[in-house]
């Protein structure tokens, strides 16, 4: 963990971010969603989420190297 500041702000906008997004608005999704791009905020220091969609999307999908790509 890099800094725990704005984790919570980053699992509520990938929430209202997935509910708004049609491959994503299944509840399941959504909440998949908005905890991985809670996580991967750790991992990045300061209060913005600087994450892609994509990067969001590889660790959904099981890539949990603990390796951002940028």
């Amino acid at each position: 963990i890099v800094d725990r500041v704005g984790s919570g702000d980053s699992f509520a906008a990938g929430l209202l971010f997935a509910l708004n997004d049609p491959q994503l608005q299944q509840p399941q999704q959504a909440i998949a969603f908005a905890v991985a791009a809670s996580c991967l905020k750790h991992s990045i220091q300061g209060d913005f989420n600087f994450v892609t969609k994509d990067e969001v999307l590889a660790l959904m999908s099981g890539n949990a190297s603990g390796r951002v790509q940028r």
